[in-house]
């Protein structure tokens, strides 16, 4: 689904490498601390050395193991290993996790409905928008379901992010029916000729049981509607929250059927290495990332220049 303007490639890079600062602070310097510049061959105690840095840097155990593997292959024999050399090994590691094959963009049904989940406080609200704000940037219209009925400050914040993008918003009042709110916004959708309709969910716990039967309703509700809805399922995790986020996303995933991760607050944590252990774990690929605050500051998610960001010096 991603949506990728030609004119945002030069800057890809640069807007990641600040995005992910910190987290190339704790793993990068790390890893040229522990091997320094001296071409040698790598000793026991560095590869333990090693082992503690990308154990520490959220990127996940089978993610570090493969690449402790790799080193000490790299590093037997003759052979000496640099920092370079460790970071290439690792940069190869990490593209075969995160890469996925390219999908196909365009909308598969009409509406083409994306359902958008997470927990509260993952910034879930203000990604609905975002994605809107991009869909018509591409040209295409665009409907948002105000489905978070279980908060009235949920519905007013959505409001207020509508039409700061000039979207338009389909909304009940609180304590409505969520599944409810989204048959109007299908109907309304059919009516209007939208080709985007784009659903905002309450921030369901994913230790909730309830929400989790009311998150499954608006799916059959949806797929009754319009056929083969929702064509995508995003849920939305905090990278702040580490490999909390990993548990969250199983748990959303073992209910409903996720498509793809959103990766939001990615510019205030030193856990960036969390994306990789989500794509690892559950074989999703990431969408997008957010980087801040504007409503152009979530963009989509490249695999090699993420990597690059992280592992290697402007």
């Amino acid at each position: 689904m991603s949506i990728f303007h030609r004119q945002e490639e030069k800057r890809y890079l640069a807007r990641l490498s600040t995005t992910l600062s910190e987290t190339k602070e704790d793993l990068s310097h790390r890893i040229l601390q522990v091997l320094g510049t001296k071409k040698s061959r790598i000793t026991e105690k560095q590869i333990d050395a090693l082992e503690e840095v990308l154990l520490t840097s959220d990127i996940g155990i089978e993610t570090t193991l493969n690449v402790i593997q790799k080193v000490r292959e790299q590093s037997g024999g003759q052979r000496f290993i640099t920092s370079f050399e460790l970071k290439r090994a690792l940069r190869e590691e990490l593209l075969r996790i995160l890469k996925f094959p390219d999908g196909d963009q365009s909308p598969k049904g009409s509406p083409h409905v994306v359902l958008v989940v997470g927990v509260n406080g993952v910034g879930k609200t203000s990604t609905v928008a975002k994605l809107a704000h991009r869909f018509m940037k591409d040209g295409r219209s665009v409907l948002i379901s105000a489905s978070d009925t279980f908060r009235a400050a949920a519905i007013e914040q959505l409001q207020i992010w509508a039409e700061r993008v000039d979207c338009q918003l389909i909304k009940q009042g609180m304590g409505a029916d969520p599944a409810a709110v989204l048959f109007d916004a299908l109907v309304a959708s059919r009516a209007r000729g939208i080709e985007v309709l784009i659903v905002d969910t309450a921030g369901r716990l994913h230790n909730n049981n309830n929400l989790m039967m009311e998150l499954e309703k608006m799916e059959r509700v949806a797929a009754r509607e319009v056929d083969g809805a929702p064509h995508e399922t995003l849920l939305v995790l905090d990278a702040t929250t580490g490999q909390n986020g990993l548990v969250q996303a199983m748990r959303f995933a073992s209910v409903v059927s996720v498509s793809g991760i959103v990766i939001t607050k990615l510019d205030g944590s030193a856990k960036g290495g969390i994306v990789v252990a989500i794509a690892e774990k559950l074989r999703l690929p990431i969408h997008f990332v957010g980087v801040g605050e504007g409503v152009d500051d979530l963009i989509p998610f490249s695999p090699e220049s993420f990597v690059d960001a992280m592992l290697f010096e402007d």
